[in-house]
């Protein structure tokens, strides 16, 4: 691409809103893919939808829609464009193609996996359903379509308290995160949690002793954790919380 006075201008442009998280060395190396990308959107009527966890060139350079994987694809139902494009996991692709299912959904990298989602298969639910018969299954929003198609109801980080308790059962199974399942028990002492032993590969590498170190070595910090991590860091947080919370 031949450079020009006006591309250098429009660069500069573009890098403006942004340079608070990307360092100005970097973007010589991103200003033209973001520059590619733009086009393509215009070209295609296209949307990108990025996870919270995604780098700051895509976060903050790329997404038109920024949020956690539910709100992602709640908000994806509300854009006019034709093509949605899913910067994340498969599961979250899977659900924005659920909640728009006239639309093309399309992401970067089908291999793009979650070590949650991937713990548990829609014959492993149908087990567990001839095991505890009669007892609603709630899947968490991070499991594959499959599992959903064989669940009683789906639940976020932030609503898995309000949707067991309203199912009004005395056992639910709760799947796959054996941790958001704990944390979910705990406020609901009177419902028996049956929970899968599923967990995310990276909450899990946290530990209590961590976060123990983390205040001897910084006086007065504040420490957040989402509900996916081990009981022992929500104990030491705190405060526990879905993403968006």
């Amino acid at each position: 691409m031949q450079y020009t006075a006006e591309a250098g201008l429009l660069a500069a442009r573009r890098f403006e809103p942004i340079k608070h998280v990307i360092p100005e060395l970097e973007w010589p190396v991103h200003g033209p893919y973001l520059a590619a990308i733009d086009e393509w959107k215009r070209e295609r009527n296209a949307v990108v939808l990025a996870h919270n966890y995604q780098t700051p060139e895509i976060y903050h350079g790329v997404a038109d829609i920024v949020g956690d994987s539910l709100a992602l694809a709640v908000e994806a139902s509300r854009t006019s464009a034709d093509v949605i494009v899913v910067a994340g996991v498969y599961f979250m692709a899977e659900s924005a193609k659920l909640l728009n299912p006239e639309k093309t959904v399309l992401i970067p990298d089908e291999e793009a996996g979650c070590s949650l989602a991937s713990s548990i298969t829609a014959p492993d639910v149908r087990l567990l359903r001839e095991r505890y018969p009669g007892v609603p299954v709630v899947s968490y929003v991070n499991t594959s379509a499959e599992v959903k198609a064989e669940s009683d109801v789906c639940a976020t980080s932030s609503n898995a308290v309000e949707i067991v308790r309203s199912l009004r059962s005395k056992q639910v199974i709760f799947i796959p995160d054996r941790y958001l399942a704990n944390h979910v028990a705990k406020q609901l002492p009177e419902i028996e949690i049956i929970a899968w032993a599923g967990s995310c590969e990276v909450h899990e590498r946290f530990t209590g002793a961590e976060i123990r170190g983390y205040r001897r070595g910084h006086p007065g910090i504040t420490v957040l954790a989402h509900p996916e991590c081990p009981p022992d860091v929500l104990e030491e947080a705190d405060f526990v919380g879905s993403t968006a919370a």
